[in-house]
């Protein structure tokens, strides 16, 4: 039986278990697959973390260092994210330039991160217009099951929550000192599968489904960032609904994020 058969047969169970409010896996609609996070992974790293998000895996890297202001913002520090689908992660991933998979992933999650003012970046000033500093946030695909967006921000944001700027190491203070967090955006991604829209895709669903809609939101009540993904639809009532259940979702991620899970 050829790829694209199997792949068929695939969609369309998967679908008529979405419509019975069923799921390969066992869960339910609504269900998030098992998370473990685990801060700190990186001994290298100013800040790291290791989330598991049944069969996904990313590693996420916080490095901080003394750079130049950008001109427009010469009283604020610098901060650039960057995911990378690595290719072992999964027969999908390819070497080479960035694909658009993992420019879209870099630029969702740097999106929450700056929409939430997740860090005060005037607070990352040394000098104004001469010295700050820049923190960039790796963000690492090790398994591909699914939902990477999701995956991707909570090993960013368990990773910022735990890093520590290395004042002391640069000579800009006496002594290192935690990274302050203002805010603690999550992203909660859902997917059509027909009439049934399900939250934490698997690698299958995404593949089956109709249309993506990821939301960001922060631990104040706001919606702070939304992305429409693929080709399919999703009508005022089921953007709500979806809205409703990314909140629903987000404090308990958010405290695992926070604490490790």
């Amino acid at each position: 039986m050829s790829d694209e058969v199997t792949a068929e047969i695939l969609t369309t169970h998967i679908l008529d278990l979405a419509g019975a409010g069923r799921r390969l896996d066992g869960r339910g609609i609504d269900d998030y697959r098992p998370l473990t996070i685990e801060p700190g992974y990186v001994a290298t790293a100013d800040g790291s973390a290791l989330v598991r998000l049944g069969d996904t895996a990313a590693v996420a890297g916080i490095k901080l260092e003394p750079g130049k202001p950008f001109p427009d913002t010469p009283n604020a520090g610098v901060l650039t994210t960057n995911a990378e689908l690595v290719p072992l992660s999964s027969p999908t991933f390819e070497p080479g330039p960035p694909q658009p998979g993992a420019i879209e992933v870099s630029r969702v999650i740097d999106r929450a991160i700056r929409a939430a003012e997740t860090i005060d970046l005037t607070r990352l000033c040394v000098t104004p217009g001469e010295k700050s500093w820049v923190c960039y946030v790796d963000v690492h695909i090790i398994d591909h099951g699914g939902n990477l967006i999701d995956t991707g921000l909570l090993a960013a944001l368990s990773a910022l929550q735990h890093a520590t700027v290395p004042a002391k190491r640069f000579g800009i203070a006496e002594s290192d000192y935690a990274l302050e967090i203002e805010h603690q955006p999550v992203e909660c991604t859902f997917v059509r599968l027909g009439e049934a829209i399900a939250v934490d895709p698997t690698f299958d669903e995404e593949r089956a489904c109709q249309g993506r809609l990821t939301v960001a939101t922060d631990e104040a009540g706001h919606v702070v960032a939304m992305q429409k993904g693929l080709v399919g639809a999703f009508s005022p009532d089921d953007v709500k609904s979806v809205v409703e259940r990314a909140f629903r979702h987000g404090d308990r991620l958010r405290a695992a994020a926070r604490e490790g899970a």
